[in-house]
């Protein structure tokens, strides 16, 4: 099951084992159970503090248990083999089992120990999913901590009776006590904030008691963890406040178009980003969703910007990189049928769809991106474009046309999702020139129609935005509001890539660099007076 390269990369980290630890799989005569048991026996053979057994008695075959050989009654379960995406979250299961410390807030351990109740999750994954990893990494430390918590992984394709019985078409699903809990990505502390309702309450105090920023950033994709980097390195006091680090690049697979990095994968290079700005003085706020901006009164002044939980922050000078989402069709049945049918993610919730007839609405680079890969894995791909040509680049046009299940249409307009018993059964799609409607049967609709600006929370602040609902920007990166500027998808500069978010970013924050050193503040001021 593992190479040569995996064997020594484990047999490394299973080095740091302070304790033993047991595996117990369950096993029947399938081809994944053989497949498991040569996994389990290649894990025990690279430490002597693993041992495997293989008299497990859950109903789930194949799956296995991960605890403490000291502390069985804390466990973890993988049904299926974690492999893919997951290969991480394995690692760290054996090295949180072995009694390895993980690298998590000691607030939210403390938090996760204190749970009082018992929660019995389940969750659903698929190995191409990057989406996944933080969730299943999440429900396992939980687990390993709390005996009263119990969290079973369930790759969904070793599953699919199970994924079909409970309508699961969207990963990461996750349940808690048999009840559906919450569909897509969640960290620790997100997670933490849906069973303690105190928690946000103590989140929010401890927010707003930090003292005012030079230098603040709202959101952590490539924009704003680039505009920290520099304007930390000028030596200000820069913190960062993100609904989400590293933001769509979470959504993200293949990135191929980074100079200088032929191919990375938009959670590794979210990961790379985390860890640049971890080598500086950076207040790192995640999971901070910004609601309201107050402007300072005059120049020089404190900038207020109100948080979700109820905290404020504040700060001498602003940089907006709150960046854009996926943009929805905006038709009946879209939203009724989100999760279940409906998706946006071709890569986390393809595999879910293997065999199957679905249809990809966009004709742009990421829609036909998506078609191809979906190609590969379900029966029939029908990729519809509102314009009457594909907007995509060429290579990508031709690659797609080269594939013998996919169904073009141009000039098509999606009137409605179309579903039954809960679930997408097909759509209507009207033909723009002639006014003709037909439906189509299909079991999926992927919708990559490009983005819209995460800028409802600026209205009302006086911040001049374009029709569009972007943040209107200068040549430098300042909006009409002194001491406050933007950098990335969120804002009026053209060619939404991560490459010009970075370097937007930077230049935001040389931007702020250079106003803070014109400006003094208000307090300073004063004193002086």
């Amino acid at each position: 099951m593992l190479d040569d390269t995996m064997k020594q990369q484990l047999k490394t980290y299973l080095a740091n084992l302070r304790e033993p630890v047991e595996l117990v799989a369950s096993l029947g005569d399938d081809a994944k159970s053989a497949q498991t048991r040569e996994l389990l026996e290649e894990i025990a053979a690279l430490h002597d503090m693993v041992s495997a057994s293989y008299d497990g008695t859950d109903t789930r075959k194949p799956s296995f248990v991960i605890r403490r050989a000291s502390d069985a009654e804390k466990w973890v379960r993988f049904a299926g083999l974690p492999m893919g995406h997951e290969f991480t979250s394995l690692v760290l299961a054996l090295l949180w089992a072995g009694g390895h410390p993980p690298k998590v807030d000691a607030d939210l351990i403390e938090q996760v120990r204190g749970l009082e109740g018992d929660y019995n999750f389940e969750m659903y994954f698929s190995l191409s999913c990057h989406n996944c990893p933080d969730v299943v990494q999440a429900l396992t430390l939980m687990a390993l901590e709390n005996p009263r918590i119990t969290a079973t992984l369930i790759e969904g394709g070793t599953y699919q009776n199970e994924v079909d019985a409970r309508d699961i078409m969207a990963v990461p699903a996750t349940l808690l006590n048999g009840e559906p809990f919450y569909n897509g990505k969640m960290e620790l502390a997100e997670i933490l904030s849906r069973l303690d309702t105190g928690s946000e309450e103590k989140a929010a105090e401890k927010l707003s008691a930090k003292e005012p920023f030079e230098v603040l950033v709202i959101g952590g994709g490539p924009a704003g963890a680039a505009t920290a980097i520099y304007t930390a390195r000028k030596g200000f006091r820069t913190g960062i406040a993100a609904e989400r680090f590293g933001g769509q690049l979470h959504d993200t697979l293949g990135i191929e178009n980074l100079p200088g990095t032929p191919y990375t994968e938009g959670p590794k290079l979210a990961g790379e980003l985390k860890r640049h700005i971890g080598e500086y003085e950076i207040d790192l706020m995640d999971l901070a969703k910004a609601v309201k901006l107050v402007p300072a009164k005059e120049k020089g002044g404190l900038h207020t910007v109100e948080l979700g939980n109820g905290a404020s922050l504040k700060a001498r000078s602003l940089i907006l990189a709150t960046g854009a989402r996926w943009r929805n069709l905006g038709v009946p049945g879209e939203a009724e049928y989100r999760n279940k049918g409906v998706a946006y993610c071709p890569h986390c919730d393809g595999p879910l769809f293997k065999g199957k007839r679905i249809a990809v609405i966009g004709g742009g680079n990421s829609g036909v991106e998506a078609a191809i890969d979906l190609a590969k894995i379900v029966g029939h791909v029908t990729l519809i474009e509102y314009d009457d040509n594909l907007r995509a680049d060429e290579v990508l046009q031709a690659k797609l046309r080269s594939m013998s299940n996919v169904e073009i249409v141009t000039s098509g307009q999606t009137t409605e999702i179309t579903g039954k018993d809960g679930k997408v059964d097909g759509l209507v799609l009207k033909d723009r020139k002639s006014g003709t409607e037909r439906r189509i049967e299909l079991e999926g609709v992927f919708v990559q129609i490009g983005l819209v600006p995460n800028t409802e929370w600026l209205q009302g602040s006086g911040l001049e935005l374009t029709k569009f609902g972007e943040v209107v920007t200068d040549e430098e990166g300042r909006t009409n509001l002194p001491g406050v500027f933007g950098a990335g998808d969120v804002t009026d500069v053209p060619y939404k890539q991560i490459v010009v978010a970075m370097g937007e970013g930077s230049k935001a924050g040389l931007s702020a660099f250079d106003y803070l050193i014109r400006n003094e503040a208000v307090d300073d001021i004063a004193q002086a007076a």
